[in-house]
């Protein structure tokens, strides 16, 4: 059985620093980096959809990814998501991530086109093939990529031994249990919706990785400590401030990680605004990002 310990735990989803122009922020990469790992945080999830990867060069997630390993490796548990919309792509920035020393890999299926799993099988496992000595996490989402991860290809993906779980954004929250139940702790799965964290964790979830974990790491992390105590009553009173706090997040008009962006700047962080076409805040969000900052320091005074 695998040594999988470092992935259990709170995991944030690292957003993405940009300079006033628009530019890739190392330094800003670093400091925000600093940041949470001075949280107490398990370790970062770097270039995955709160990155805004999608809209990012290879060069530039590179520079990320380098970036956020200056100041972590060694310190922290790093996946970096390295899926692109072709093949090629996606092994450059797998081999780039081995070359710096992360933990693992991570990547959501082809997007646009319906591919069989076959295909998908394929995919995955030549960007595996890119990284020979990093472990690979499959990056369930289909609310966003368009496809499921079916039992029948988690199984073929489990034959590559590089393999150890799944990164679960689905919205049933049986999947945790299904995908656990294959091989037990020898594996690890992550549950990817906020909103169901506490209910992640008692199905079996090994940890959580998630969006709005950075704005407020404080509340995921008392909630990890709960559930693993067997407090769920008290985790489940801080899942329902973190929720309140995501639906007000989400009345504003600029997109959900440009309002975590603005958030973040009562810590005195400035990680720039989100890349077009993610929709930037507006002068009428900020009654509404000021209202959600202070339901957070609420929370975090509760604990």
């Amino acid at each position: 059985m695998r040594d999988l310990e470092k992935y259990r735990g709170i995991i944030p989803a690292f957003y993405a620093c940009y300079e006033d122009d628009g530019s890739v922020s190392p330094e800003r990469t670093r400091e925000f980096t600093r940041y949470l790992i001075g949280k107490g945080i398990k370790g970062l999830y770097v270039c995955g959809s709160s990155g805004e990867c999608i809209y990012q060069s290879k060069e530039e997630r590179k520079l990320i990814l380098e970036s956020v390993m200056q100041e972590a490796k060694g310190k922290i548990t790093i996946i970096a998501h390295v899926g692109c919309n072709n093949t090629a792509d996606s092994m450059e920035l797998a081999a780039h991530a081995e070359s710096v020393g992360a933990d693992a890999i991570a990547s959501i299926p082809p997007i646009y086109f319906h591919l069989p799993d076959y295909a998908i099988a394929e995919y995955w496992n030549d960007i595996s093939s890119a990284a020979p000595n990093t472990d690979f996490i499959i990056y369930n989402i289909p609310q966003l990529a368009g496809v499921a991860l079916s039992m029948p290809l988690y199984q073929e993906m489990l034959k590559n031994p590089r393999v150890i779980g799944v990164k679960n954004s689905s919205m049933p929250i049986q999947d945790i249990q299904m995908f656990k139940d294959v091989r037990g702790d020898d594996c690890v799965v992550f549950n990817g919706p906020d909103e169901q964290l506490v209910g992640g964790l008692a199905i079996g979830a090994d940890g959580g990785i998630g969006g709005t974990y950075a704005a407020m790491p404080e509340l995921y992390l008392k909630i990890k400590e709960l559930v693993d105590a067997g407090e769920t009553g008290k985790a489940r009173m801080i899942q329902n401030d973190a929720n309140r706090i995501i639906y007000e997040v989400c009345k504003c008009h600029g997109n959900l990680y440009a309002v975590m962006k603005e958030i973040l700047k009562e810590y005195g962080l400035n990680l720039g605004g989100v890349r077009k076409p993610l929709a930037s805040v507006t002068e009428q969000d900020y009654p509404q990002i000021e209202k959600c900052k202070k339901m957070i320091r609420e929370a975090v005074e509760r604990l």
